[in-house]
């Protein structure tokens, strides 16, 4: 299953077909208009709700450690686990991985190495160590604390859902997407959230088509009313956004010494490593290769709003 919008969710209008129809105002209850404006922010609530991303994470822990962390919030947090440190880096490698919860007790013996190489070749990847309070771990986190991993949770005293939940979060904060999109928020500031949480969640899709019928379903939104949003705030067409922010995530994954240009593209979805490597000469000038030790993420960022967005959202004012 792919990570993205959760599955079986109807939407807005297949689960109030019926009683309630669209135009309904706010009725008068003893003479106070409560219902229909209360049905409006319902709806307003369930779109946010619907575009709301669910994550696909990996799991490099024991038996007891991947049970607890597949209990907290299965509709938000999909896992994928790793038996051995060779199977995790195959996983990263191979499907779109937000983030890895490891635990250096993973194979039973107290080691700091595997982890070490997961942000030596991935630095983009932000990494949670869940693992015991135990003096066998002690030096281990020490040195793991060398190699600037900071957080830790402990197993039995830090793991509670609320406690896990927030690490989780804050470390999916630092993810190569979510960095991505807090970089172009200046650009895309105006679209509504619904549609920049779907934006996001088009970085994840795997080998579903960046299609704008796509985007939109994501956003519980019409195909009509996404495009007017992106025209209205003076944006390209949403399938151009939506290419500008997969070369911009490319390019922060290529500057990852663990990826090869085949496995950025298998990631975001590309059905050939050629149309990737086709789309960064158009959009950056250079190619693939040369993009990892020439353009910086700030470089890159601005070639984007300048060439793309900018001036057509300053026509558009």
């Amino acid at each position: 299953m792919r990570a993205g919008r959760v599955p079986n969710r109807k939407s807005w209008n297949e689960t109030c077909k019926g009683p309630f129809q669209s135009g309904v105002g706010c009725l008068e209850v003893e003479g106070s208009p409560i219902w229909g404006c209360l049905f409006a922010d319902f709806r307003a609530h369930l779109r946010q709700i619907g575009a709301d991303l669910r994550h696909l994470l990996l799991a490099a822990v024991p038996a007891e450690r991947l049970l607890r962390l597949r209990s907290l919030d299965p509709d938000r947090y999909q896992w994928v686990s790793g038996s051995g440190w060779p199977d995790v880096v195959d996983t990263i490698r191979a499907k779109p991985i937000e983030m890895a919860v490891v635990d250096p007790l993973l194979g039973g013996q107290a080691r700091a190495h595997g982890i070490e190489r997961l942000r030596l070749l991935f630095p983009s990847l932000p990494l949670l160590v869940y693992t015991e309070l135990a003096p066998a771990t002690a030096s281990v986190l020490l040195q793991l604390g060398r190699s600037g991993i900071r957080r830790v949770v402990f197993h039995r005293f830090e793991d509670a859902p609320a406690s896990l939940r927030t690490a989780i979060q804050a470390e999916l904060e630092q993810s190569a997407s979510q960095q991505v999109m807090q970089a172009l928020d200046g650009a895309l500031q105006e679209l509504p959230r619904e549609l920049l949480r779907a934006l996001e969640g088009m970085l994840h899709a795997g080998d579903e088509a960046p299609t704008v019928t796509a985007l939109a379903a994501r956003a519980q939104l019409t195909r009509r009313t996404c495009e007017r949003w992106f025209t209205k705030v003076g944006l390209p067409s949403p399938r151009m956004v939506m290419v500008l922010t997969r070369l911009l995530y490319a390019h922060r994954l290529l500057l990852d010494p663990g990826y090869t240009v085949e496995d950025v593209a298998l990631k975001l979805g590309y059905s050939k490593t050629k149309t990737l490597q086709m789309h960064l000469r158009a959009v950056f000038g250079v190619t693939a290769g040369e993009l990892r030790v020439s353009l910086s993420t700030e470089e890159a960022l601005m070639i984007v709003t300048d060439r793309y967005l900018k001036s057509i959202t300053q026509a558009a004012s």
